[in-house]
C-alpha cells in the first residue's frame, strides 16, 4: 500500500472588503487531519495551507509539486474548506462547456482558482497512476473538480479576479481522471453551521461522520451517500455531488484506495491495571461519546479451548467513559476474571438524543406549554432521553429540532428553515403534547436511519442489491446518492416500476447471518416485512424480498402520481451473527390525527438505548437463540427516489 499524500487547505480569515469571513474552516482542516492520521499512520504526507498561506500560486505549487510527488500505486487528496465564486461565462471556450452559462471558482486568500484549472492541475496527478481525488466545502462545488441561521460560503470578488484567473483556464479535453466530492451540485450554494459549539462546514461534518463510521473498505460511493443522508438533517438545499459517478468507475473503488486499514475484528474486553476493564472502541470509531452503551460477551469461536469465555457468553458491561480509542466499562452483575480477555460485541446503542430549540416571542402562553410538553415527553410524563434542550442553536448536535411558535401553529424546522413536517396546531390543550410526540417520533426514525455498527466486522460481509425487476444488473446510486427509479407511461396513466431486492451473502465468510430489512419511508414510518421480518441467509445463498416477488415503487395513496412527484425510501439491511428482536426497529408513519394514546413507541425506548436482543426463544424454534444474543452486527443502507417524470 502506498504513501497517501494530503494537501489541506482551509480559509476562515477573508479580507472583509473581499468577502465575509469564515469560522468553520480550519476546524475542517484539523477534523480531516484527525482522520487522515487514524487512516494512513505512518505512510501520510500532509502539507497544510491556512488562511494567508492558501493563495493561488500555494495552492496550484501544491498540488504540483506536494501531491505531484505521488508515484504509481500511492493516493493523491486535495481537500478545500472555503468561500467558492462563480460568474458569467463570457469567452467562446468557456459557454461551450459551461451548462450554467457561468463560471466556478475556489476563492483564495489572494484571488481565484477557476474549477476547470483545478481539474486540469488534479488529473496530471492522476495521469501518473496516482488515485487522486479532491474534496470542496465551497460554494458551486459540483462545477469543480456553505439561509437561515447558517452562514453561506460564498464571495462574490470583482471581475478583475476572475479575468486574471480566467487567462491560464485550460478547458478539459477528455473525462476526468480524478473523483471528487463536493459539497453541492453546480448552481447551489454550501453553508457552515454549529454542532456542539464548534462551527464546521455543513457538508464536511456529514462526511467525516460518514468517514468516522464507514469501514475500511466503503467506496465513494457508499461514503458520499451516507454522508448526503446526514446533511438533510440540516439543509434541504444543499445537495452534495459524486463525480464522476457512472458505475464500475472510480467511484466504487475504496475510499484514499483503502488506505491499508486493518481490517475490524471483534471487539475486546480486558482489565488495564490502572483505568481497570475497558473496551478496545472509542468516539474515534465512530461509538457515540455518551455513557451508557452495552457490550455483551459473545461466544468464542473455538468455545472447547476457551470455557471461561463460554461460560460468559451473554454477561453485559456498561460504557462509563468513551475515549477517542477505547471505552472504559463497568461489568453489570457479573465479575470477569481479571487475566481473561473477552470477545464482545454492541448490545445496545445509545444514540445521541435531539437538540430542541424553541422560539414563541410572541405567544409566551405557547411556549410555556411546549415547554412544559417538551421536559415531560418520557415514559410516565417524565424526561424524555430522546430530546435535549438547548438555549443557542450553536449548542445542538447533529439532529437538531427548531420549534417556532407562531400564529396559532408550531413550525418544526430543520438548521436551514425548511419544515420535517406541515405545521402542528396550538388551539387545544393536547396540541403542546403532539408537538413532543412528534419530536420523540421524529427522533425514533432519525437514530434507525442513521443507524451505522462502528467498524463492525461484518461490515461488507453481505450486501444489499435492488434491481431492475427485469435486469440482473444491480442499481448504484447516482451522483446525488441515490437510487433512482421512474414511473413509466402506461395506456391508463403512470405505472409504478417494480424492482428486484435481493439481500447477497458470499460463501467466502463460512456462515450463515441472521439479515432484517427496514423500509424506512419518508413518510417516518419503519417496517421489516419485506423480508418475513427477519431470515437468516447462508454463505453463497441470496435471500429475496417478498420471496422473489417484484417490489412495486408507488406513491402512498395520499400523494397522486402527479408529473414531478417524488417519494423516497431508505432500505437499511441490518447483518447479526444471531436472531434479532425487531420490535424496536418498528414505528408507524408520523400521523398528527392519531391519538396520543395510541402511540407505544417512546415506551420501547424509555431508557434512551437502541437495544440488539435477540427475539423470545418460541419465535424461532427452528433456530434456536445462541448464547451472547444477536453478536456482532453491521448495517447497510441505500436510498431509493421513486419519482414521477415531468414529461
Amino acid at each position: 500500500m502506498g504513501t497517501v499524500h494530503a494537501l489541506l487547505a482551509g480559509i476562515d480569515a477573508y479580507p472583509a472588503d473581499i468577502c465575509t469571513p469564515l469560522t468553520g474552516c480550519l476546524n475542517d482542516v484539523e477534523a480531516a487531519e484527525e482522520l487522515l492520521v487514524r487512516r494512513a499512520g505512518g505512510r501520510l504526507e500532509l502539507t497544510k495551507l491556512l488562511n494567508g498561506d492558501a493563495t493561488v500560486s500555494a495552492i496550484t505549487a501544491g498540488v504540483r509539486h506536494r501531491l505531484g510527488r505521488a508515484g504509481p500505486g500511492d493516493t493523491a487528496l486535495f481537500w478545500f474548506s472555503g468561500h467558492g465564486t462563480e460568474q458569467p461565462a463570457t469567452e467562446r471556450a468557456h459557454l461551450d462547456i459551461e451548462a450554467t452559462g457561468r463560471c466556478q471558482a475556489l476563492v483564495c486568500a489572494d484571488g481565484l482558482l477557476v474549477d476547470k484549472r483545478l481539474g486540469a492541475l488534479l488529473d496530471e496527478v492522476a495521469a501518473g497512476g496516482v488515485h487522486t481525488v479532491a474534496v470542496l466545502d465551497c460554494c458551486y462545488a459540483g462545477g469543480a473538480t456553505r439561509g437561515r441561521h447558517l452562514t453561506e460560503r460564498f464571495a462574490s470578488p470583482g471581475a478583475a479576479w476572475f479575468a486574471a484567473a480566467a487567462r491560464d483556464a485550460r478547458m478539459p479535453e477528455q473525462p476526468a481522471k480524478h473523483v471528487l466530492l463536493a459539497a453541492t451540485r453546480l448552481d447551489q450554494s454550501s453553508y457552515e453551521g454549529r454542532f456542539e459549539g464548534r462551527t464546521h462546514g455543513l457538508f464536511s461534518h456529514a462526511l467525516l461522520g460518514a468517514l468516522r463510521a464507514a469501514s475500511p473498505t466503503a467506496t465513494y460511493r457508499e461514503v458520499h451517500a451516507a454522508a448526503r443522508s446526514r446533511l438533510e438533517v440540516s439543509c434541504t438545499y444543499q445537495r452534495p455531488t459524486l463525480a464522476p459517478a457512472e458505475p464500475g468507475g472510480i467511484a466504487d473503488q475504496p475510499f484514499l484506495g483503502g488506505t491499508g486499514a486493518r481490517t475490524p475484528s471483534p471487539y475486546l474486553l480486558w482489565k488495564d491495571r490502572r483505568d481497570g476493564w475497558q473496551v478496545d472502541c472509542g468516539s474515534g470509531h465512530g461509538l457515540p461519546a455518551g455513557p451508557g452503551t452495552e457490550f455483551r460477551v459473545t461466544r468464542p469461536d473455538t468455545p472447547r479451548r476457551a470455557p471461561e469465555r463460554t461460560a460468559a457468553a451473554g454477561r453485559t458491561v456498561r460504557a462509563a467513559t468513551v475515549g477517542v480509542e477505547r471505552t472504559l466499562v463497568e461489568p453489570v452483575s457479573w465479575s470477569p476474571k481479571p487475566a481473561e480477555v473477552y470477545p464482545v460485541a454492541l448490545s445496545a446503542l445509545a444514540v445521541p438524543p435531539a437538540s430542541v430549540a424553541l422560539t414563541a416571542p410572541d405567544e409566551p402562553a405557547a411556549a410555556r406549554a411546549l415547554a412544559r410538553a417538551i421536559a415531560g415527553a418520557g415514559p410516565g410524563g417524565g424526561p424524555s432521553p430522546l430530546l435535549h434542550r438547548v438555549e443557542r442553536l450553536e449548542d445542538a448536535g447533529a439532529l437538531l429540532f427548531r420549534i417556532e411558535a407562531r400564529g396559532g401553529q408550531a413550525h418544526v424546522l430543520r438548521r436551514d428553515g425548511s419544515p420535517f413536517v406541515a405545521p402542528l396546531p396550538l388551539d387545544g390543550p393536547e396540541d403542546a403534547d403532539r408537538v413532543a410526540a412528534c419530536l420523540v417520533h421524529l427522533t425514533r426514525w432519525h437514530q434507525l436511519r442513521d443507524l451505522e455498527a462502528p467498524h463492525s466486522p461484518l461490515t461488507g460481509r453481505v450486501r444489499l442489491e435492488i434491481t431492475p425487476w427485469d435486469s440482473d444488473v444491480p442499481l448504484v446510486p447516482d451522483g446525488d446518492g441515490e437510487i433512482a427509479c421512474r414511473y413509466g407511461l402506461g395506456p391508463a396513466g403512470p405505472v409504478p416500476p417494480r424492482v428486484s431486492v435481493r439481500i447477497r451473502h458470499p460463501a467466502t465468510t463460512g456462515r450463515r447471518l441472521w439479515c432484517v430489512l427496514l423500509d424506512l419511508t419518508d413518510s417516518y414510518a419503519s417496517h421489516t416485512g419485506l423480508f418475513d421480518d427477519g431470515r437468516f441467509v447462508g454463505p453463497g445463498r441470496t435471500g429475496y424480498a417478498l420471496d422473489n416477488r417484484p417490489v412495486q415503487l408507488s406513491l402512498p395513496a395520499h400523494r397522486p402520481p402527479r408529473p414531478g412527484a417524488v417519494v423516497r425510501d431508505w432500505l437499511k439491511l441490518i447483518v447479526c451473527e444471531g436472531e434479532l428482536n425487531t420490535v424496536p426497529f418498528h414505528l408507524d408513519r408520523w400521523d398528527p390525527l392519531a391519538p396520543l394514546g395510541s402511540r407505544g413507541t417512546a415506551l420501547r425506548h424509555a431508557d434512551g438505548l437502541l437495544r440488539f436482543d435477540a427475539p423470545p426463544r418460541s419465535s424461532r424454534d427452528a433456530h434456536p437463540e445462541e448464547a451472547g444474543g444477536a453478536g456482532q452486527w453491521a448495517t447497510q443502507t441505500v436510498q431509493v427516489r421513486t419519482e414521477v417524470p415531468r414529461c
